[in-house]
């Protein structure tokens, strides 16, 4: 399956942004692919923090379970999710630009499981539009 790798620089403090893409429940505001998305444990974000999420895979949405598996404040974010077909991990770098703005860099490792990872291949290029959409998302939430 493949690692997406994407990119973004916006225009936004790094406290706002960090405060707005760690917090996954805010997932369904900036990607796409997500249905929706509700925080499950109580408290602020942190290591241990579980979301669960309605995805959109293959036209049809599905559940997804993710936790916080490495908490680094306005740094850095990893998030293993899990769904009956396909598990994922997150991982969200943060960088303040000189200009003021931040640099997000993203790069989700998807696998397919069981049976469907037959169709790894053959879903390679839908996967990269859904990494592309997600930060073309991010660009525009964070520029409302």
């Amino acid at each position: 399956m493949p690692v997406l790798r994407e990119e973004l620089i916006v225009d936004r403090p790094l406290q706002e942004v960090w405060e707005f893409i760690s917090d996954f429940a805010n997932s369904e505001a900036w990607d796409p692919g997500v249905a929706s998305a509700r925080k499950v444990t109580e408290g602020d974000v942190r290591v241990g923090t579980r979301y669960a999420l309605q995805v959109v895979f293959n036209g049809k949405e599905m559940p997804m379970t993710y936790e916080v598996t490495e908490y680094e404040p306005t740094r850095r974010v990893v998030l293993h999710g899990d769904g009956s077909p396909i598990t994922a991990v997150d991982d969200i770098r943060f960088t303040a630009t000189p200009e003021g703005g931040t640099k997000i860099d993203y790069v989700a490792d998807l696998r397919l499981k069981g049976v469907l990872k037959i169709a790894a291949p053959l879903l390679r290029g839908k996967f990269a539009e859904t990494g592309r959409a997600a930060i073309e998302g991010m660009r525009a939430a964070l520029s409302a």
